[in-house]
């Protein structure tokens, strides 16, 4: 047995994991830093999707770098931990025995698969958006000669992989429980929008329905079609399932590290476990949502690079007084040319919580005047407490523009602004750059708060 020492060992070097070593060498240049991962090359999660069609075309160029953190210093082991003594501080990974002093858990998701669908995953043809190469690889390959393909899961990742085989000319089912596709992101009048420019493309939709079972018709081991709810059947050569992911917490259990809710590992604000010196990061953590406090199963790389931040600048003492206060569910995504994005809670989620609240919303085009080149028609939806005004959500739909723009929105939530201070927001507009100074859609659609709450 090989024996090694490090300062702060992390598990897992997907996007949380990367950024706690680099944050916690930042904060402690002198410490020695490890981060173990299983895989040799790391994929960039959310570009997984653009692997399969035109935008990317390969997983190679889905490589994650890791220049920064070999720059700094920043030692990495490829392997799997496979137990640890967290009483003496050793970590068992192949023939090494890794002693530590801090311990960063960053061990990511895996795919959620419903128990009644677990068992097709045997059928050849049926695959998860699992974050390895080499199955995405796999998965790849097996398409090249392959027409039909079904898709269950109407939410970012299931919509981005159908425009991703349709636009290599496949025909592409989505199905999906929901009404409309991304609706637990977007309310529905903008989630219909976005599934029409779906459809225009030639994606099929099938929504309010569920698949209840994957077939093998011939009974030699590969996929044939999917069996609905409604009794309709679905003929497909490639199933994939992108029903979510869930906690990848299987080495926490076994140590004994405390779960919270949805399986994520129990965590306070500094991203510490029970055990100070343990802490948790990104999609293994359990999360609650910033706004209701309520338990969140929300995954996102932005979410986890700011959990990383935080308990690579907390491990050896309290740093900044802020913590982390919550999830904020904050997408963005393309569909065709337009992008649509979202911050905080929908209306639909708001009502459904019992939150009171003023909707505003604004159209216009992102240029001025509205004949530059390049003009997209704009939308924006915020959604603001009916006593206070504090700005609670807010939704975009336009041009590459938006996926900037409600990064502010997250800001301004995170900050508590009302929209009394964002309609005196004083912004930098352009005329090829951004919507007229006169209309800027983000003051605009405060404007119509104000003006509502004056009438109430």
């Amino acid at each position: 047995m090989q024996k090694t020492s490090c300062d702060v060992l992390v598990i897992g070097g997907g996007p949380a994991g990367g950024v706690s070593a680099v944050t916690a060498k930042m904060n402690n240049p002198q410490k020695k830093i490890l981060v173990v991962r299983e895989q040799e090359v790391q994929l960039v999660p959310c570009a997984i999707p653009y692997v399969f069609g035109k935008t990317l075309g390969c997983s190679e160029k889905d490589v994650s770098s890791c220049a920064m953190a070999e720059e700094m210093g920043i030692s990495t082991m490829v392997g799997k931990i496979e137990d640890i003594n967290m009483q003496k501080k050793i970590a068992y990974c192949c023939d090494n025995e890794i002693s530590f002093d801090k311990l960063i858990f960053a061990t990511g998701s895996t795919p959620f698969v419903h128990a009644s669908l677990e068992h097709s995953l045997a059928l050849q043809g049926v695959f998860t958006i699992a974050k390895d190469k080499s199955f995405i690889d796999k998965l790849d390959a097996y398409a090249k000669d392959k027409k039909e393909i079904v898709i269950v899961g109407s939410g970012f990742i299931g919509v981005e992989v159908a425009l991703e085989f349709a636009s290599k000319g496949k025909n592409v089912t989505v199905i999906g429980g929901s009404k409309h596709i991304l609706q637990n992101a977007f309310d529905h009048e903008i989630a219909k929008q976005a599934e029409e420019l779906m459809l225009e493309v030639g994606v099929k939709y099938i929504g309010r329905d569920r698949v209840t079972k994957i077939i093998d018709k011939n009974g030699d081991g590969i996929v044939n079609a999917v069996e609905l709810k409604s009794t309709k059947v679905v003929d497909a050569e490639i199933v994939i399932l992108a029903t979510g992911y869930k906690p990848n917490t299987t080495l926490a259990q076994k140590v004994g590290v405390s779960l919270g809710y949805y399986g994520g590992i129990w965590v306070d604000e500094y991203m510490r476990t029970q055990n100070h010196d343990v802490f948790a990061v990104g999609d293994c953590s359990a999360r609650r949502d910033f706004i209701t406090k309520e338990p969140s199963k929300v995954m996102l790389a932005s979410t986890s690079s700011a959990e990383g931040r935080i308990a690579g600048s907390s491990l050896y003492g309290i740093e900044y007084l802020k913590g982390f206060s919550g999830t904020i569910a904050i997408f963005s995504t393309m569909v065709n040319e337009t992008a649509f994005a979202s911050a905080g809670v929908t209306e639909d989620q708001a009502r459904a919580a019992n939150i009171d609240i003023v909707v505003g919303t604004f159209s216009g085009v992102n240029r001025h005047p509205a004949t530059i080149p390049d003009a997209h028609k704009q939308f924006v939806k915020l959604i603001a407490m009916k006593y206070g005004g504090q700005i609670i959500g807010g939704q975009i739909m336009g041009g590459l523009e938006a996926g900037e723009m409600i990064n502010l929105v997250g800001l301004i939530i995170e900050s508590h602004y009302d929209i009394y201070k964002v309609m005196s927001m004083q912004v930098a507009t352009q005329p090829r750059l951004t919507s007229a100074p006169t209309s800027y859609p983000l003051v605009m659609a405060s404007v119509v708060i104000a003006q509502k709450l004056k009438n109430i």
